[in-house]
């Protein structure tokens, strides 16, 4: 019959002294051991067998006209150390209890959901005028793809482009309110007159999304949500660490590998 004793960290540590032929501290410490051990478990084990045990169901909710959602530094938040705390993600994946289309390809998903800018004429430059106010007319906007562009007197590219959070950053300072477009925005230097002040933004409809995009440790969802939706997805979540000479793997069978992989 198994022994789950046999599993414990102060096995595999004396299983290691021994392959290591270091049965003294002197040789190999401690703290040292239990690095190399835990270094292992977490990196490099977990990913050479994605075992059902680490087998988890990821739920995160998404928020009205957010489209993005990465990895957190809030505790409270579900995606909180994501990119730590699991090695992968995989279908299916559910959005609001509904099966949904997921993939990690770039190149597919915005195939299917180009960023197609709106090109508007909002002012013509003066050469003296810097400070633009107005509001956009095709609403909301997407986040990150705002951009408000002009020439000044000296034929010299003016550009100012949202932050992701409202404000507007390049040659010049400015605000931009992704829901209803309104903005004001000063350019650094005034365009150059005659010439057009125009804004690049991409319109959007919000609805329930249906399709997700995993792609550099974020999520993208689209249709961009008008509410929050629960998402659902399957993810392989890396193993415990074990820090005391008692505790044992989550699998006491893992013992003799995570020994043998750390010496």
């Amino acid at each position: 019959m198994p022994d789950n004793t046999y599993s414990t960290l102060a096995n595999i540590k004396t299983k290691i002294r021994r392959l290591t032929r270091s049965p003294s501290t002197s040789q190999l410490s401690d703290a040292d051991l239990n690095n190399y051990i835990n270094t292992f478990i977490l990196y490099d084990f977990s990913v050479s067998l994605s075992l059902e045990t680490l087998k988890d169901t990821l739920t995160f909710f998404t928020k009205p006209y957010i489209d993005t959602y990465e990895t957190s530094d809030d505790v409270n938040n579900p995606l909180y150390n994501f990119k730590n705390k699991y090695m992968v993600v995989s279908s299916p994946l559910y959005i609001a209890g509904s099966i949904s289309d997921f993939t990690q390809s770039y190149d597919s998903f915005y195939a299917l959901y180009p960023k197609t800018n709106e090109l508007r004429e909002i002012a013509t430059g003066n050469s003296v005028e810097m400070h633009y106010v107005g509001t956009l007319t095709h609403v909301p906007i997407l986040r990150n793809n705002v951009l408000f562009t002009s020439v000044d007197l000296n034929d010299n590219g003016l550009e100012l482009h949202d932050d992701g959070e409202g404000g507007l950053i390049g040659d010049g300072i400015g605000a931009i309110d992704y829901l209803t477009g309104e903005y004001d925005l000063v350019f650094a230097n005034a365009p150059k007159i005659s010439t057009v002040v125009y804004s690049q933004t991409v319109p959007y409809l919000p609805t329930v999304p249906t399709s997700v995009l995993y792609y550099n440790n974020a999520f993208t969802v689209r249709p961009i949500p008008d509410q929050p939706y629960r998402v659902e997805i399957n993810a392989y979540r890396r193993p415990t660490e074990i820090l005391d000479n008692a505790t044992m793997p989550e699998l006491s069978q893992w013992w003799q590998y995570i020994a043998y992989g750390a010496a």
